[in-house]
């Protein structure tokens, strides 16, 4: 069965839908993502993802007889080159709604100029807890499992496996790294783990070595990290040749290791265990045929980013349709609350907050590849509301 129709229900276009609308011309989104840098690789599987789904869209009738064109900028993963590529796409290009962020900064970022000129966001990617906890936007929202999220799966998982056991943390030195850490140091710390130490590397670290001493010196049973694209290559390459490997379990972000990137990693991601909204390895007919068309149209198999990505599309088709037009107010009312069928499953977005509320996966690396340890149901994953914003 094709994946077509396996989503008719979200993807079949209201083609009733009146002249006017139609006649408007396409429905512009601007895609702010890495297309250069450390995280191209991330950018690359967010393209494919929201490619897919326009593509598919597009065939069905678009929204509203309306089509929808993507239009990409490259952030390089630095928020100050976000800002300017959101700005350029809000005037310059006229999009209707932006997404594409990878950098949990430059999505923070993005944020605000977003809520200032009046448009919408959503990150597909970006993992801080602060996107919508703390610094929460009524203009911003997220499709993707937050830190918290993953970080409850894991400590699900730590508590039944590595009861009593010694964390070190080490993490990239931006808004992600530090919140990822904080948020696994937490729920870790919950289930009885001991905490032991905590650095950050900065954003595309040659040598991590200088930070080996002090993983030694603490003797830690599980070392946490939540490095991404090609920084986790070289930490994990230095790791296994350091001999750091022996004896240490490595958890880590879901974005730590992906289908991206685990062939440069080679056997040093053997055992790596993570918490994910979304795996290539979920049992059900909407997920394999997701993965055989992505595979089939890009030559690889889909990851989160690529599989958030493109269930993002047809929750925006959704609300605007129920919105009746691409309205900034009238869109937003549409998100908050709305459910839709993703790869994953039904996701709900939590109206409090702006998070997607989705069932979150263990996974473990086994024999080069990834399997599912344990589900985690949405409703005991997602945490508590801290949004004050609105």
């Amino acid at each position: 069965m094709s994946v077509k129709k396996l989503f008719a229900g979200v993807a079949v276009a209201a083609l009733a839908g009146t002249a006017a609308l139609a006649q408007e011309g396409p429905i512009r989104i601007g895609v702010v993502t890495p297309i250069s840098g450390t995280y191209a690789g991330i950018g690359q599987q967010v393209s494919w993802g929201l490619d897919m789904a326009a593509e598919e869209i597009n065939a069905a009738g678009g929204i509203d007889g309306r089509q929808i064109e993507l239009v990409y900028e490259d952030s390089e993963a630095n928020p100050a080159v976000a800002v300017q590529k959101a700005e350029k796409l809000m005037t310059a290009s006229d999009v209707d709604f932006l997404t594409g962020t990878v950098n949990s900064g430059a999505t923070l970022a993005v944020g605000q100029v977003a809520e200032r000129a009046g448009k919408l966001i959503a990150t597909t990617v970006s993992f801080s807890d602060a996107i919508t906890g703390s610094g929460c936007s009524p203009n911003v929202f997220r499709v993707n499992a937050r830190a918290g999220q993953q970080s409850a799966a894991l400590a699900v998982w730590l508590k039944r496996e590595r009861p009593g056991t010694r964390v070190f943390y080490l993490g990239p030195d931006y808004e992600m790294g530090r919140s990822t850490v904080a948020a696994f140091r937490k729920n870790a710390e919950s289930v009885g783990a001991e905490s032991t130490d905590e650095v950050f590397a900065p954003l595309d670290a040659k040598d991590y070595s200088q930070y080996f001493g002090g993983i030694r010196a603490a003797r830690p049973d599980v070392l946490y990290t939540s490095v991404a694209g090609n920084d986790t290559v070289r930490l994990f390459t230095q790791l296994k040749d350091f001999g750091l490997l022996d004896g240490l379990t490595v958890l880590g972000a879901s974005g730590t290791v992906t289908s991206q990137n685990i062939g440069a990693i080679g056997d040093a991601a053997e055992g790596f265990i993570t918490g994910v909204g979304y795996s290539t390895e979920i049992d059900t007919p909407e997920n394999k045929a997701f993965v055989e068309a992505f595979n089939e149209r890009n030559g690889v198999d889909p990851d989160l980013y690529g599989a958030d990505s493109y269930g993002l599309l047809f929750a925006y088709k959704k609300a605007v349709e129920a919105a009746g037009s691409t309205n900034t107010d009238a869109v937003r009312t549409a998100l908050e609350g709305l459910s839709w069928e993703t790869p994953q499953g039904v996701k709900t977005i939590r109206a409090g907050d702006h998070q997607a509320i989705q069932p979150v996966y263990v996974v473990e690396v086994k024999d080069g590849a990834f399997t599912i340890a344990d589900r985690i149901a949405g409703e005991d994953a997602i945490g508590e509301d801290v949004c004050d914003r609105f």
